[in-house]
């Protein structure tokens, strides 16, 4: 029955239809389905691929189940957990599959909230909104890094990507907020974190002007060996605003390494060998720890945060200071995002 089933599925695939219908009705199961979907067309009906690879020399096959184009009315909560929706006037933070576990309600002064986000024009837009009567969290939390402050003034979204994946081509369009805020595309695994990219919109006058022209991404270990911080890490300078316009951002991983791509351009690499060379030289660790950590499984993180390093908005016009004519009164910023994309090689599927 497996083989006739698989059989079958090659079948409805190479027909250009969804196999998942035969995997569900032969008992096959759910994970199959994923990769096995129509891939998602662009307007003149060609499957998109990606940026750097528009001829699709490696192989890819679009993930769909972590795909999403935003060309919808309504967000897809099967895909996505919205942080902080509100109920019965109130944020919520009890996230649908761990209900259980704690949510991270964002980093201090600013708070996730579920109301801070909108689909328009084919795009998800984040918000930060100056929101002062918002009903903050009142408990004053010590984070992993950075000083304990209270939850005031600023709030933020959260996107949180309801399916994991193993390995792949991670791609976003996408235009950051140009404020004083982090407009970030992240991912979280076992004891795992992956930052694609933490993108600070608003880089001021002095020591901080390079900021908004700056790619930052990481690798980081949540292990006891090193407790959150970096395995690898890099700060980039774009050649470019992040915040002027959309860029396309790559990511290719595996087993091997990483590759960044911006624009379609190799922008860096690093080998796994590389990364754990990076990380007994910077890291308190064993001589024999291995700094490559990311080969499980992760989720996708779409948000906005406050550094306070970088800096921090004191005030609606301070937040809104880089805003068009018109839009300075609104105490909303915008972290656009016109699509994010997941390929995978097939012998990474559903891993």
């Amino acid at each position: 029955m497996l083989l006739i089933g698989v059989v079958m599925m090659q079948i409805l695939k190479n027909f250009n239809l969804k196999a998942c219908v035969v995997s569900i009705g032969l008992g096959l199961g759910l994970s199959a389905c994923g990769a096995m979907n129509a891939p998602v067309q662009t307007d003149n009906n060609r499957q998109v691929m990606p940026f750097s690879d528009q001829q699709n020399r490696a192989g890819w096959i679009l993930n769909t189940q972590v795909s999403d184009e935003f060309d919808s009315s309504t967000l897809d909560e099967d895909r996505w957990y919205v942080v902080g929706k509100f109920e019965n006037g109130k944020p919520v933070y009890k996230h649908p599959d761990k209900p259980n576990k704690k949510v991270w309600k964002g980093r201090a002064p600013s708070q996730f909230s579920g109301r801070n986000y909108r689909l328009e024009d084919g795009k998800l837009i984040l918000e930060t909104r100056w929101e002062p009567d918002f009903p903050f969290e009142t408990e004053i939390h010590k984070p992993v890094f950075g000083e304990a402050v209270p939850y005031e003034n600023i709030t933020t979204a959260c996107l949180i990507g309801r399916r994991f994946f193993t390995y792949g081509y991670v791609e976003i369009k996408a235009k950051a907020a140009d404020a004083e805020i982090s407009s970030a595309f992240w991912s979280i695994g076992e004891k795992l974190e992956i930052d694609f990219f933490e993108l600070f919109g608003d880089g001021r006058e002095g020591d901080k002007d390079h900021l908004d022209r700056q790619l930052w991404w990481s690798v980081r270990d949540w292990s006891p060996a090193v407790r959150g911080k970096p395995t690898y890490t890099e700060k980039k300078d774009l050649g470019f605003r992040v915040a002027d316009d959309f860029h396309v951002y790559g990511f290719e991983w595996d087993e091997s390494g990483i590759k960044y791509y911006v624009d379609g351009k190799l922008f860096s690499q690093v080998t796994a060998e590389e990364v754990t060379e990076w990380a007994r030289e910077n890291r308190e660790v064993p001589a024999d720890y291995n700094g490559y950590v990311a080969t499980k499984p992760i989720s996708l993180w779409l948000d906005q945060e406050t550094f306070p390093w970088h800096g921090i908005p004191d005030s609606l016009e301070d937040l809104e200071k880089n805003s068009p004519e018109g839009e300075k009164h609104d105490g909303v910023v915008d972290y656009e995002i016109e699509y994010v994309r997941v390929w995978q090689k097939p012998q990474h599927i559903n891993q």
